[in-house]
């Protein structure tokens, strides 16, 4: 027994220092300013780690291919919460050697290390050929693109003097959506041998139209600082500056229309499509009346958000009521381009138990690199619904047979159960018959008092429903509901009150319930629930005035 305790503490002590291992190694992410860069053009490689890394980096295996130009550490900690986050930060400037694809390598911190990178390095650009101190050069990204899809647009400043009080114009294009993408980068080149700072700015153009399109040249106005010495020599004297107004060439577009040979009615043109879902409930299964997410996620690299379809099926299905939420859309501008995100929450709330298939999700799109169209797809899926307490789900038949002796022991065995059950159920019930009749006779006829009207259907909670409906609160909402169901029905959430109730006010519990587990409790409506509520209320006092003379049953 010692033996085997000291084996497992040995077991346990190995696990523990294996996990504080795992846990004390820090994440080490990496990233550049622009992909591709240019040779002779100077690009920055950020290293941004959340905890403290083993050690200092090693950027040696950076000298391969690149020339380290300079490098900074920061540091930055703050408190949220009363929790503590830190972020450490290695930005490296470099300039590649050579051109072509490039890899960053793996830099070690110590035991810990970053992830490898590629970087595509094109040949020097054509410049013109004078030796101008500050110029303007844009390019465009394709040239002949399709109807709606991405057109990058790349301005780049070229200055070898100081400048002030720069403007500079947007691009502007006849029937075109245009997206500035983040910030604008900066580094320094050579050309001729000289020395520039290069002020980048890219855009996204979508043409919504086909034809010949013409991007206006862009005007730059700037103070220049000149070397001239001021005439009168003195403290306040300031520098001078002449005013320069630079322009750059105009960009012709040649825009495709739709392919004929797409042929899906929904025209989307991209550089890749994904579609992704998941579920609330990962089992795929949920009660009757109770909700199962859906959630739906469409990202698409080069288009706008607009130009995402719906996700959600509107065919409807037997058995199931389908709630889809208001979609989310987002747009990541990349330096490489745009990034459009639809998500989109259906909620599926099963009116009887089984099983339901819900069919497959298919989108064409159009690959612009390509220049074929491609499918992005979810399979069909099924989905089960579990009876609750108050129903019942016939079971399925046996898959196996048992052998004949264990059939006859399982029905000798049911015999006896079914038996002794069936005689506390006798017994039980003439207990209860027995104590109801005595209670009737024993308790004394209360007086009837014509002048009072029958118990209203709402009981305690109506005041406080009326309130939350006129105030449109549905947390409020579902509290007086709860109140009143549990003294009416002694149900204790709102699924199982919907079932007592009539139509309409059934109906708007649940979509109560619906809007607050698809958080829609923004936007809910309470009148519905009122009107529902008090139309209800009227019918159970109708129905009161025509028999007084029974007293109702209470539910035991």
């Amino acid at each position: 027994m010692i033996i085997n305790n000291c084996k497992y503490s040995w077991i346990v002590l190995l696990c523990g220092c294996l996990l504080s291992l795992s846990v004390q190694a820090a994440e080490i992410q990496v990233s550049i300013d622009r992909n591709p860069v240019s040779l002779n053009e100077s690009f920055q490689i950020t290293f941004s780690a959340s905890d403290q890394p083993d050690a200092n980096p090693d950027f040696t295996p950076l000298k391969t291919n690149f020339e380290i130009l300079n490098q900074q550490r920061s540091s930055n900690m703050s408190w949220v919460n009363g929790k503590s986050s830190r972020n450490e930060q290695w930005v490296v400037n470099l300039m590649a050697k050579q051109s072509g694809e490039l890899l960053i390598p793996a830099i070690a911190f110590g035991s810990d290390s970053s992830s490898p990178l590629r970087i595509k390095v094109t040949d020097a650009p054509q410049t013109p050929s004078s030796h101008e101190d500050v110029f303007l050069d844009v390019e465009v990204t394709p040239e002949n693109p399709y109807v709606q899809s991405q057109v990058l647009y790349s301005l780049k400043l070229f200055r070898r003097v100081q400048i002030t009080q720069a403007s500079l114009t947007e691009p502007e294009i006849k029937d075109a959506v245009v997206e500035k993408l983040g910030e604008d980068s900066n580094y320094t080149t050579q050309i001729n041998g000289m020395d520039y700072w290069v002020t980048e700015r890219k855009y996204a153009i979508f043409p919504q139209q086909s034809g010949v399109f013409t991007i206006a040249p862009l005007t730059l106005t700037a103070e220049v600082v000149t070397n001239q010495r001021p005439r009168f020599n003195g403290f306040f004297n300031r520098q001078l500056s002449e005013t320069r107004r630079i322009s750059s060439k105009a960009i012709t577009l040649n825009v495709q229309p739709i392919p004929k040979s797409f042929t899906d009615p929904a025209w989307l043109s991209a550089e890749s499509v994904k579609l992704e879902e998941s579920w609330s409930d990962n089992r795929l299964q949920t009660k009757v009346g109770e909700p199962l997410t859906r959630t739906i996620t469409l990202t698409a690299k080069g288009t706008t958000v607009g130009q995402l379809p719906e996700l959600s099926d509107k065919t409807p299905i037997d058995g199931i009521k389908t709630y889809p939420d208001q979609p989310v859309l987002k747009e990541d501008k990349q330096s490489d381009g745009l990034i459009a995100i639809r998500e989109e929450k259906i909620a599926y709330i099963p009116s009887k138990a089984g099983k339901f298939t819900l069919p497959a999700l298919t989108i064409n799109w159009f690959n612009n690199r390509s220049q074929k169209t491609e499918v992005a797809s979810l399979p069909e899926i099924s989905i089960t619904a579990l009876a609750t307490g108050n129903q019942s789900v016939t079971a399925p038949p046996p898959s196996t047979q048992l052998p004949e002796d264990s059939l006859q022991t399982t029905s000798t065995a049911t015999s006896d159960s079914l038996f002794w059950q069936g005689l506390s159920g006798c017994l039980a019930l003439g207990w209860l018959l027995t104590s109801i009749m005595f209670y009737r006779r024993s308790r004394p006829k209360p007086s009837v008092d014509k002048k009072l009207k029958p118990k209203s259907i709402a009981g305690e909670g109506q005041k406080a429903l009326k309130i939350a409906c006129q105030q449109h609160n549905p947390q409020a909402a579902k509290l007086a509901l709860l109140q009143w169901g549990k003294q009416r029905f002694a149900a204790d959430n709102l699924t199982s009150i919907a079932r007592y109730c009539i139509e309409p006010l059934r109906d708007e519990i649940v979509l109560l319930n619906e809007s607050l587990y698809a958080d829609k409790s923004a936007n809910w409506d309470g009148q519905a629930l009122w009107q529902a509520f008090s139309k209800a209320n009227t019918i159970k006092l109708d129905m009161d005035k025509q028999d007084t003379t029974l007293e109702p049953l209470h539910r035991l």
